[in-house]
Order: structure tokens, then C-alpha cells, then sequence
């Protein structure tokens, strides 16, 4: 019987260890940064994502907005970071481009660590 708590108890800790916390813990520094939806965030969503045919008010699929306030709060941090670091598992985007530069991820990983500030 002991083996047997020992056993769930290792493999409970090691759960929590892999997902509890989220995916993406990047280990992007965030000290001294604290970008904002309007100063910061917009401008790389409405460049990149919110785009004619992407993540915009008229279309958006999975349903993701990313061209408000509201809709970029709303949306899933790991399938925002997953996507934008091209990790296996997500959809690559911004869709048919290149990988954001690491300063504009950098960016949205610490606005959205920072709680998502407007």
C-alpha cells in the first residue's frame, strides 16, 4: 500500500510540476517591463493579427479578436505564445509571415504576466 501512495504522489508532483503553471514559462525577464494594451500591444496586434482576413472585429477564427481591448484580454495566453514562438502544436502566425521579433514577443509575454494592463 505504501508503494502504491508513493507512487501517485511522485506522479501527482510531477503533473504539477510540467502543467501546473502554464505552458509558457519562456523565461522572458520581466523586470523593469511593463508594456500596456494601448502603448505597446495594440500596435503589434493591429500590424501583425487584427488584420483584414485574421484576428479582426469582422473575422475571427477560434473566435479570436485581437483588434480590442476586450477580445486581446479574452484570448488564451498559451495559444497567443504558442502561435507567435511557432512552437509545435500551434498554428504558426502571423499566418503565411515571418516569426515576430523576439523584442515583440517579449513584449506580449510580459504584458500578459504583468496581468494584461490596459
Amino acid at each position: 500500500m505504501k508503494k502504491f501512495i508513493y507512487a501517485f504522489a511522485s506522479l501527482s508532483l510531477l503533473t504539477i510540476i510540467l502543467f501546473g503553471c502554464g505552458k509558457f514559462q519562456k523565461g522572458y525577464d520581466c523586470t523593469g517591463q511593463t508594456p500596456t494594451y494601448n502603448n505597446d500591444i495594440k500596435a503589434i496586434y493591429d500590424a501583425n493579427c487584427a488584420t483584414s482576413g485574421c484576428h479582426n472585429s469582422q473575422y475571427h477564427p477560434s473566435g479570436i479578436d485581437l483588434s480590442t481591448y476586450a477580445g486581446a484580454t479574452a484570448a488564451n495566453n498559451d495559444a497567443i505564445l504558442g502561435s507567435v514562438e511557432h512552437d509545435a502544436g500551434y498554428s504558426a502566425m502571423p499566418q503565411g509571415a515571418g516569426k515576430l521579433s523576439d523584442t515583440q514577443i517579449k513584449k506580449i509575454y510580459c504584458w500578459m504576466q504583468n496581468n494584461k494592463p490596459l
